[in-house]
């Protein structure tokens, strides 16, 4: 597999260097080189299979002969295991419920087949291998856990401070070991740019081997690819040529991924970007020029982003494909709305938070009758029980697994830093020496 440095197109590299690399020259992110295509008699093959056979078979037509079939399969069987349910709201509408891995969000997909990988190809190196990356929410939990516990690789994870729920802290603040993670005095965008400036710094990169398990890096984003396809195969025949996914968006990854699957050949009619009120793609798509405000705190904090990094692959994907990216359907939703959808949701038998409410709001505003629709359930409401029995206002039975009860009885290891980038890297090596 070639990947090339979108933003310095003549840096290319194998799967094997983007996956230990993660970002590249001048902060530029890698794509394929070669996009994959299937055929209507391959894709109806694909969607007739289990989902670790035609996730192992997908991985590898994108990755090649850098990793064996087998070993790819091995990786699918040790990441994917947990179920990934198409549940209908009503009889044009379904979720696909993508939080049934260990931290009860979508990003265990990616996460968990990131760390298989790199502990397939991490050979021995003079430097220590460490996993840079920042969280708003769920991607800290989902990789913190993912590679708890590797020999030779640490984790530090830059969140905002304040501004991600009390579970989602515990989830990945209370491990130790080789995970640290780091509170910034800032929102989510700041810690991204400390995370982007470790990556150019020249002392970080000289004595650490650094990389990053954020969506930036390709193993997660074709990780994401193969659930679309299961949930297209959990479709009725007849429902698939007519198919709208509605997608919770913050950074973007996730969309990138659906559309790389219909890229594939993956009978998708049209995407929805979901957004909250940090609305930068929704303003750009409607106006035309790209204006990142300063991020504002929602219910919805997972996409608390307004510089999404994804978004220059999704404008790559458009124009490799010689397609407007006006093409792509597009939604906001406000806190007032996100509260009054999961009491709607809950009105249908159903009970969701708030960024699967944001994806069925914008759902359900674009879907036209002769439609059948897939809003993303990326977390378990579980994760904001507090929030959802306000919105409710009710007590609702939701029951925490046993191992995330265990985790909020834990105190919080973190550190904390401002948003300055001499402490941030000053505390790195201190963590590593």
């Amino acid at each position: 597999m070639k990947l090339y440095n979108i933003n310095q197109p003549s840096e290319q590299v194998t799967f094997t260097q983007a996956l230990l690399q993660g970002l590249g020259k001048n902060q530029g992110l890698f794509f394929p080189k070669d996009l994959p295509k299937f055929s209507i008699f391959e894709i109806n093959s694909l969607l007739e299979m289990s989902f670790i056979e035609r996730s192992t078979h997908i991985l590898s037509t994108y990755i090649g002969s850098e990793l064996s079939k087998n070993s790819i399969l091995t990786c699918v069987k040790n990441a994917f295991n947990f179920p990934v349910p198409l549940v209908c709201i009503n009889n044009n509408v379904a979720i696909l419920e993508l939080f049934h891995g260990p931290t009860l969000a979508f990003k265990d997909f990616g996460s968990r087949l990131m760390a298989q990988m790199l502990n397939q190809t991490n050979h021995c190196s003079d430097k220590p291998m460490v996993i840079l990356t920042a969280t708003s929410g769920d991607t800290g939990a989902a990789v913190a856990h993912a590679f708890f516990n590797l020999s030779n690789i640490h984790v530090i994870i830059l969140y905002p401070r304040g501004k991600i729920s009390a579970l989602q802290e515990k989830l990945f603040c209370t491990l130790g070991g080789n995970i640290s993670t780091i509170s910034v005095n800032g929102d989510f965008d700041s810690c991204q740019r400390l995370v982007k400036k470790a990556f150019d710094d020249s002392v970080l990169r000289q004595k650490l081997n650094l990389n990053s398990a954020n969506s930036i890096n390709i193993a997660r984003l074709l990780a994401q690819i193969c659930y679309y396809f299961e949930g297209v195969s959990q479709l009725p025949h007849q429902m698939r040529n007519k198919l709208v996914i509605a997608v919770p968006s913050g950074n973007f990854g996730n969309l990138t991924a659906g559309l790389l699957a219909q890229s594939c050949g993956l009978p998708v009619k049209k995407f929805i970007a979901a957004t909250n009120i940090n609305d930068t793609v929704p303003r750009f798509l409607e106006f035309g020029y790209w204006e990142p405000r300063p991020t504002l705190s929602t219910f919805s904090n997972a996409m608390d982003v307004s510089s999404p990094n994804n978004w220059s692959r999704i404008e790559e994907l458009f124009r490799r494909e010689n397609k407007s990216i006006k093409e792509l359907e597009y939604g906001c939703v406000n806190d007032f709305l996100t509260e009054k959808t999961v009491q709607e949701i809950a009105d249908l038998g159903y009970l969701s938070e708030p960024h699967t409410a944001v994806a069925y709001r914008s759902l359900c505003d674009k879907l036209h009758s002769d439609e059948f629709g897939i809003f993303l359930g990326t977390a378990h409401p579980v994760k904001f029980k507090e929030l959802v029995e306000d919105f409710l206002k009710k007590k609702i039975q939701l029951i925490l697994p046993i191992v995330l009860k265990e985790r909020m009885k834990l105190p919080v290891l973190s550190y904390n830093i401002p948003t300055c980038f001499s402490s941030l890297r000053n505390l790195i090596l201190s963590i590593m020496s």
